[in-house]
């Protein structure tokens, strides 16, 4: 049971921007232009195992900006749970929250609380971008880490993604982005595999087909074993995910939206 729980954390996080310049460091900090996404945005999705509903997950931003580190942040919570048989059988509550800085589309923090059958967990992270460290709070124990600059959780990651411009990215061209997580850094990695039209509940859209390649480990089938479709659009939204495991396959399909930036182009 502790494997599906891992397997069911793992389809969740691989789910899985003029503001004030603040003294000391608006000359270091980037500027990301954004056309994808902003606060009200809410999309939600069903992951299922074979025929069987396995969980929901939710991303989700604030209507509001907040501020951290004295810079300007979309809130954005990520929670997942197990829902039908599978919560019966190993129940997950995870919610992760990422404040994302509006124009660097850097994370100024991150936090988790992570509840898995009888698994507690809750972390906060701060990040110094000046100063490329990382500060992370487990409980009562604080640990500074060095990172590379410009660094991502696996919430901002996904988000940075989401403005790029994949007219200028070619076919099988690989997008890898620093992402600190659990005490670690390691290279988010994304193949661009090119553009398909795919049928949904809501109908027929253009889309961007990616490949984030996943490290070897006990779970997935092998690298490329996740395959992802998000809209052709300036959304750059996910519609669906497949994941090949060792035991079978997760899918994720889109549930439900609301507040993106573009109406998506049905048809």
């Amino acid at each position: 049971m502790k494997v599906i729980s891992s397997l069911l954390s793992a389809s969740i996080i691989l789910l899985l921007l003029s503001f004030r310049q603040m003294e000391g460091q608006s000359a270091e900090m980037r500027v990301v232009p954004n056309k994808s996404f902003g606060t009200g945005e809410r999309v939600e999705y069903r992951v299922h195992y074979g025929f069987i509903n396995a969980a929901e997950a939710r991303v989700e931003i604030s209507k509001n900006v907040s501020m951290i580190n004295n810079r300007p942040c979309y809130r954005v919570n990520v929670t997942g749970r197990t829902v039908g048989a599978f919560d019966l059988i190993s129940k997950v509550r995870d919610t992760w929250r990422s404040y994302i800085d509006t124009t660097a589309i850097l994370p100024q923090m991150f936090e988790r609380q992570i509840q898995e059958n009888k698994y507690r967990k809750e972390e906060k992270v701060l990040f110094n971008h000046q100063k490329d460290q990382a500060v992370a709070s487990v409980k009562d124990e604080t640990k500074t880490f060095a990172v590379p600059n410009n660094i991502h959780d696996i919430i901002s990651g996904y988000f940075y993604l989401r403005t790029v411009n994949f007219d200028k990215v070619s076919e099988g061209e690989i997008i890898e982005v620093p992402t600190f997580f659990d005490g670690e850094v390691y290279k988010l990695r994304v193949r661009y595999v090119g553009k398909d039209v795919i049928k949904t509940k809501f109908g027929r859209t253009r889309v961007l087909r990616l490949n984030p390649l996943i490290p070897t480990n006990k779970f997935f089938k092998d690298e490329g074993a996740m395959r992802l479709w998000v809209t052709d659009d300036s959304n750059k939204v996910p519609l669906k995910a497949e994941v090949d495991l060792r035991i079978g396959s997760l899918e994720m399909d889109l549930k439900s939206y609301k507040g993106l930036r573009k109406e998506i182009n049905w048809y």
